[in-house]
Order: structure tokens, then C-alpha cells, then sequence
């Protein structure tokens, strides 16, 4: 039954991630514009190029809190892949204890007539 619900609930993850696809990408092209111009202005020297690059950057930054949304499609992702790695980590049976050698009661049985034998 286990099996059942995880089914149940990768099929529901994977409909959300597939929802949100198109924020995620948005998401990520944003976060790319948003480096790259974060990058160039702490490079840039000029004045007039700060500018243009704080205007870029804030576009992108825009553009991420725009596509806030893919954080689910993000966590859907997330929770398949910890139901693909956890999928056949269920209950375990455990292995059948060594067999320890069955003992013959009459060995020692006989050992010790052996010794009784000597000793006369």
C-alpha cells in the first residue's frame, strides 16, 4: 500500500513540476542576467556603465520575483527525486541468522566415556 501513495504522489509532483516548467526556466534565465550584470558592474569602472548594468540587474531581479512560482515546481522536483532514491528502501526483512553447527548431544557423550575410560 505504501507503494500505492508514493505512486499517487510522484504522479502529483511530477504534474506540478511539468505546470511550472515554463517559471523555472524564466527562473533560471533571470538568475543567469542577474549574475552576469552583478558581475560587470562590480567590474565596470565607469560611472555611465554602473548604470546600465544596476538597470539590468534590476530587470532581471524583476524577472525573478516574477517567476516566484517555480520554487514549487523546484520543491516537486526535489520530493521525486527523494522518492526515486528512496523507492525500494522500505522495510527490509533481515537476513536469516547464521545457523550455528547442530550439535550432537551424544558427542560430548561420548567424549567424556572416552575420559572415564583413560582414567581407569
Amino acid at each position: 500500500m505504501k507503494k500505492f501513495w508514493l505512486v499517487v504522489l510522484a504522479i502529483i509532483m511530477g504534474i506540478v513540476a511539468l505546470s511550472n516548467l515554463g517559471a523555472m526556466i524564466g527562473m533560471a534565465i533571470c538568475g543567469v542576467i542577474v549574475y552576469f550584470s552583478l558581475k560587470q558592474f562590480l567590474a565596470t569602472d565607469s560611472t555611465a556603465g554602473k548604470i546600465i548594468w544596476a538597470i539590468i540587474g534590476f530587470i532581471g531581479l524583476s524577472g525573478l520575483f516574477h517567476s516566484l512560482p517555480a520554487l514549487f515546481g523546484i520543491a516537486a522536483v526535489y520530493v521525486l527525486y527523494t522518492i526515486y532514491r528512496n523507492w525500494d528502501k522500505g522495510p527490509k526483512k533481515s537476513p536469516q541468522p547464521p545457523t550455528e553447527e547442530k550439535v550432537d548431544p551424544f558427542e560430548g557423550f561420548e567424549r567424556q566415556w572416552e575420559e572415564l575410560q583413560n582414567n581407569r
